[in-house]
């Protein structure tokens, strides 16, 4: 994580299986691109969800959460005003994504984390 971190922003979603490759493409190499150039977005990882089991209390658990998902973005911020900036907004209506992307997705969630301990 990046020193100086102090807010996680995870915007996930699914996107309609027809638009998956277009959504990967355009994420990768037009989405994430522009919002690095925000002020205050100091990194940005993609990830898609994975099963998951794990041991707890001795015992080997399949954990499922229903309704999850699929992609997932993890922005490392500065401060959580960079989601409120003039740079932000603009950044996020650039290219393709809101218009070929965007209407394609759902099931949205985004919240945000304070990093703790910095």
């Amino acid at each position: 994580m990046h020193p100086k971190a102090r807010y996680l922003f995870i915007a996930s979603m699914d996107v309609d299986p027809g638009k998956e490759a277009l959504f990967n493409e355009v994420y990768d190499t037009e989405h994430v691109p522009l919002l690095l150039k925000v002020p205050g977005v100091l990194a940005v990882t993609r990830a898609t969800l994975a099963p998951l089991a794990m041991t707890i209390g001795g015992e080997t658990k399949t954990i499922v959460v229903e309704g999850e998902p699929r992609h997932s973005a993890i922005y490392e911020l500065e401060n959580a005003e960079v989601l409120t900036s003039p740079a932000w907004a603009a950044a996020v209506d650039q290219g393709r994504w809101p218009g070929q992307v965007r209407p394609f997705t759902r099931n949205r969630r985004h919240t945000l984390r304070k990093v703790m301990g910095r």
